[in-house]
């Protein structure tokens, strides 16, 4: 029997914690749903990541209300994928941050990324009709961008790592409280999707910068936060982990001359055991794959992801 369409059949909602990590820093997580967070400046927010509409974005905006009444007035977005970006317009931020790589990516693929989000993930699209368009930065940076929080507050440091997740992600490091929002290039016990990733890259230098933070506390794109340098170690290892498990049987399967769909046969096999019951390992696999075995290719740059490219991934490899 064919396997529902990536996340198209998760309807369930999902029980949402805020967590108040140090005095002024809010993360929110969700039972591995898309985190979000945001760190109090003397006056002002700096908001991580903007949920997928302006309705979910104002579910988490009232939440963290209970805590603070600042302006936002940095929204900080750690790549472009829809179910972090188009939620946007609820935090009336005075500048919106990405990297220069994602502001471009926005450009040459923005709209296909978010008929393909929504076509497979639709539950996280509360009142899509709300979405104003396609978000854009105020503001980019290249390899480093740092927001003075005022007072005591400190500063927070934008860095780009490296290829990853995607061509353009960013990471948010606090040095006062040693905390560091890592947006997807950590999951927490929650599966990865590397449909636009850069594995070797990522697997490697990528993850080793992410590391030498050497963050007591680490909000990755899902799952819990990691408190602690052992357990934000092992969030980075069990990313790593996963990342390598994907390269050694695609690469095998791939080196031997098979098919893709033995590549997604092995690697299913392979890696299940151990990270199949994390939140969205079915979903994200097959596009997983696909990715990697361009990249085996020799396809540097990833293709664009539309919803008929989705269901024909889908129907080969999981249907």
């Amino acid at each position: 029997m064919a396997k529902p369409f990536a996340s198209s059949a998760d309807v369930a909602e999902k029980t949402e914690t805020l967590e108040v990590i140090a005095d002024g820093v809010y993360a929110l997580t969700a039972e591995g749903d898309p985190n979000v967070g945001a760190i109090e400046g003397e006056d002002f927010l700096v908001a991580f990541e903007a949920r997928a509409t302006p309705a979910a974005a104002r579910d988490w905006l009232r939440k963290l209300r209970e805590h603070t009444g600042k302006p936002i007035k940095y929204l900080v977005l750690t790549h472009y994928h829809a179910v972090r970006v188009l939620g946007a317009s609820a935090f009336d931020a005075e500048n919106i941050i990405t990297s220069e790589t994602t502001r471009k990516l926005i450009e040459e693929r923005g709209k296909q990324d978010w008929d393909s989000e929504f076509g497979r993930m639709p539950r996280l699209f509360k009142q899509p009709e709300e979405i104003p368009g396609l978000t854009w930065p105020t503001q980019t940076f290249e390899d480093r961008f740092d927001i003075d929080l005022g007072g005591d507050r400190g500063t927070i440091e934008l860095h780009f790592c490296g290829r990853g997740h995607t061509a353009g992600d960013i990471v948010g490091w606090h040095p006062k409280t040693k905390t560091l929002f890592a947006g997807d290039l950590v999951e927490a016990e929650a599966a990865l999707y590397t449909g636009d990733a850069f594995h070797f890259d990522w697997s490697s230098d990528t993850l080793d910068r992410v590391k030498a933070f050497r963050a007591e506390h680490l909000i990755g794109g899902r799952g819990a936060v990691a408190h602690g340098l052992e357990a934000t170690d092992a969030a980075v290892e069990q990313t790593r982990g996963f990342l390598l498990g994907m390269i050694e049987h695609v690469g095998a399967a791939h080196k031997r001359g098979g098919t893709l769909k033995e590549a997604f046969e092995a690697t299913h096999a392979a890696l299940e055991p151990k990270f199949g019951r994390w939140p969205i390992f079915e979903h994200c696999l097959p596009f997983d794959v696909q990715r990697l075995w361009d990249e085996f290719d020799g396809i540097d740059w990833p293709r664009i992801w539309t919803e008929e490219r989705d269901r024909e991934v889908w129907a080969q490899l999981q249907g």
